[in-house]
């Protein structure tokens, strides 16, 4: 990892490997840590460093980003539970690989499909990834949060600026949906924007 990482990022990564590592199974062979958190807040950036970590101790892991499910802007909600739960999730509790249909943004519809083999970890990242219908499966539930101000700031460097009504529909829709899953307080782990652990008052 050519990447400086802070002290504290280091911290909170070796605490989520070994969170990982002590976790039970629950998706088939499979242990699923769900990475969740508003967009812009540096989940990609926790879910890589993570399976890198989990490689370098000897625990095959295999990322699947949410942001290739989504259908679109406004695929927060609707189909995206569905075919994830179909296409990725059944397969590996069965033991089996799954397989899931990339959404391309630029077209703007369904593309290649997307094959998940069967490891002994898989990081599920994205909004929504944490949702309660995940709860029969995860192991360890992760919550990366961010400044709202930081986040679009992050979001605009990414899409363009042309993106900014996008990005604040989709800011507004997160909002809605971590108020009703309330995921940062089912959360396992919390850290912040630059990966550190956000301990509880008195921690």
């Amino acid at each position: 990892m050519s990447e400086v990482v802070g002290a504290a990022a280091r911290e909170a990564l070796a605490l989520l490997v070994q969170r990982t590592c002590a976790a039970r199974p629950r998706l088939g062979r499979t242990r699923l840590v769900c990475v969740d958190g508003p967009a812009g807040s540096g989940k990609t950036t926790t879910a890589r460093r993570l399976a890198e970590a989990l490689d370098g101790e000897g625990v095959t892991a295999h990322v699947v980003h949410l942001d290739d499910l989504y259908a679109g802007w406004s695929g927060l909600e609707g189909s995206l539970w569905p075919r994830l739960a179909a296409q990725v999730l059944a397969p590996l509790h069965r033991g089996l690989p799954g397989r899931f249909q990339r959404f391309d943004w630029p077209s703007g519809r369904f593309a290649e499909w997307v094959d998940v083999p069967v490891r002994d970890v898989l990081v599920l990242e994205g909004c929504g990834a944490a949702r309660r219908e995940c709860e029969p499966f995860v192991s360890v539930r992760v919550w990366v949060q961010a400044p709202a101000e930081l986040r679009l700031r992050r979001g605009l460097a990414r899409d363009g600026e042309q993106a900014r009504p996008h990005w604040v529909a989709w800011m507004a829709d997160e909002d809605r949906h971590f108020a009703v899953e309330r995921t940062a307080e089912r959360a396992d782990v919390r850290l912040d924007a630059l990966g550190g652990l956000v301990r509880p008052v008195g921690g």
